[in-house]
């Protein structure tokens, strides 16, 4: 039975990258037309780059994408830059299936952006095969001569995971063709007061008498859980409520609700070392059929949405404006259906070594864009880009346009119209039509969003909230609800390299284990929908036994050898 859920699944993914990379082929040659006007108008500014399209495909999914652009918006850029920004998603829910189906398909257009939080990520593997293979522009001449992208030269200004393993690999005789994003400016800025993790009604909460901060292990759900089920509560159209609904985003698989039964730390890798300091993969351990229980057991007793790892975006978010799930599974205090203070935040549960306090990066990173061989004159691209990350730049993706979103003070900072702090709580879509990243429209995350400190580039740690003061936002009540000041004054300050940032050193281009890891994630979520706990244990099984045949033992070796030569990991 295992066997053939394989060989279906196998024929399942070939069918779907197929599918997508001769889309994508459609897609990237469809765009391959357009002209390039290097003469500089008379009256151009001296912001000018180039007359011509810029098109990018965006492996992320259709929110964080946010392809659809403002027209006014597309406007100033084009007067400034004399780039038209074009952006394309994906239709593949499974952005990394995506990447692989992409990257297989070969015909680029001008640049491609993709999630990569560290090095770790099953994409980094596929994106640093493609850079060997010469499918990228070597972009280090063009980034040096940049004023904000230079700064990624400077010793120290990125974190240790983000210069050795991304950016500058040794590997790569100073070459870079991969960019990472989201750098913060100084050491250990968290940038705006972001509250993630699992979230609850807060009228449950009332209705209930809990205190949600004391809800800190996967047990204490589940009796909560049990509650809230026997509490007969109903959304906002009088419905009975989901008691666990999926994330935000959708469904998909995050440690978040049961922190206490995943073998990983802060990374969400599925590596850690024993209390004997030995580095162990999860199917080393009994935490991943002790989590497909859990999962079992509450999906059983109808506690959890059967289509909690399956549901589409579009209607998880429909069931948080209509107040459908008692518990989210992961959200944060940013999340725009969440304005009117529904939900605030449950635990958070704690991890396998028993904390749960806040771990700040040494400094960020978030996504990573790159510019395939095949695109011409390469460096409007990194021009463009470094527009993007100048304070104009990003004073256009923030905050708009200025006289139609916001007014500059005395000081030059933005001052937000309260119209559209009024007009993003109650008519959040609409708002975000404006399109900047205030109202919750992303396209600069994919080229510009790096360089971050907000409060003295805007005069504010997060958009608006020097106008929202006596109303204060959903965002800066939830951070006051959680104690965000308590946590972070607590926090511990982390760098170094994640395990599986090693993997290509290990396993160079044959990708075997690194496919093995990856099909893991695949493997548990079977092992949660199998028939029963047999069935459950067998997927379990077969699939540590591939991660042993595809070198799992010899990686954690190689990683204990790595920590004893002094190298700092993070988990």
């Amino acid at each position: 039975m295992v066997g053939g859920i394989v060989v279906r699944n196998f024929k399942k993914t070939f069918l779907s990258i197929f599918i997508v990379a001769f889309t994508l082929m459609l897609v990237a040659c469809n765009d391959k037309s357009s002209t390039i006007n290097t003469e500089k108008p008379a009256n151009a500014p001296d912001t000018w780059i180039a007359d011509r399209t810029i098109t990018g495909l965006v492996f992320q999914s259709a929110n964080d994408a946010s392809v659809e652009m403002n027209p006014e918006i597309q406007a100033y850029i084009k007067e400034k830059t004399g780039i038209t920004l074009k952006l394309q998603g994906i239709t593949s829910k499974d952005s990394q299936e995506a990447l692989a189906a992409g990257l297989a398909a070969g015909d680029l257009p001008d640049f491609i952006s993709y999630y990569l939080d560290n090095s770790g990520r099953p994409e980094m593997s596929m994106l640093l095969k493609a850079s060997k293979e010469g499918m990228f522009t070597d972009l280090a001449p063009y980034l040096k001569d940049t004023k904000t992208y230079s700064k990624y030269f400077e010793k120290g200004y990125l974190p240790e995971d983000t210069a050795k393993n991304i950016m500058f690999r040794d590997d790569w005789d100073a070459a870079s063709y991969l960019v990472h994003m989201s750098i913060n400016r100084n050491v250990g800025d968290i940038g705006r007061k972001t509250v993630g993790g699992v979230y609850i009604k807060k009228a449950i909460v009332d209705a209930l008498g809990i205190d949600p901060n004391e809800i800190t292990t996967s047990e204490k759900l589940y009796d909560l859980a049990v509650k809230i089920k026997n509490g007969k509560f109903v959304d906002d159209n009088g419905k009975p409520v989901t008691v666990i609904g999926p994330t935000v985003w959708g469904g998909m698989d995050r440690d978040s609700l049961y922190n206490d039964l995943v073998w990983t730390g802060t990374t969400g890798e599925k590596f850690m070392t024993d209390k004997s300091g030995k580095v162990l993969h999860e199917t080393q351990t009994n935490y991943g059929i002790e989590r497909v229980k859990y999962v079992q057991k509450l999906m059983q007793e109808g506690l959890m949405t059967k289509e909690f790892y399956t549901m589409e975006e579009t209607r998880a978010k429909e069931g948080v404006v209509n107040g459908s799930f008692a518990i989210v599974s992961n959200m944060h205090n940013f999340i725009t259906e969440n304005n009117d203070l529904t939900y605030i935040p449950l635990g958070p549960i704690k991890r396998v070594d028993g904390t749960n306090d806040m771990v700040i990066s040494y400094k960020s990173g978030y996504a990573g864009w790159a510019i395939p061989s095949t695109t011409e004159m390469p460096e409007h691209i990194v021009k463009f880009a470094d527009w993007l990350a100048s304070e104009e730049g990003k004073l256009l993706y923030f905050y708009g346009l200025e006289g139609r979103d916001y007014e500059l003070d005395e000081k030059g900072k933005p001052v937000v119209k309260k119209e559209l702090l009024t007009l993003l709580k109650e008519n959040p879509e609409e708002a975000k039509k404006l399109g900047f990243r205030g109202v919750g429209s992303y396209w600069g995350e994919h080229l510009g969003y790096t360089d971050m400190d907000n409060v003295a580039d805007f005069g504010e740690l997060t958009w608006g909230e020097s106008v929202a003061k006596e109303d204060d936002t959903a965002a800066q009540q939830i951070a006051k609800i959680y104690d965000f000041d308590k946590h972070l004054k607590e926090a511990r300050i982390i760098d170094g390299l994640s395990v599986q940032s090693f993997l290509y050193e290990f396993e160079g281009d044959k990708g075997e284990l690194t496919a093995a890891i990856d099909r893991y994630k695949d493997d548990v979520l079977r092992a949660y929908y199998a028939k029963d706990l047999t069935e459950a244990e067998a997927i379990l099984a077969e699939s540590k036994k591939n991660l042993e045949s595809k070198g799992l033992s010899n990686f954690t070796k190689f990683i204990e050898d790595k920590i004893a030569d002094g190298v700092t990991i993070k988990y």
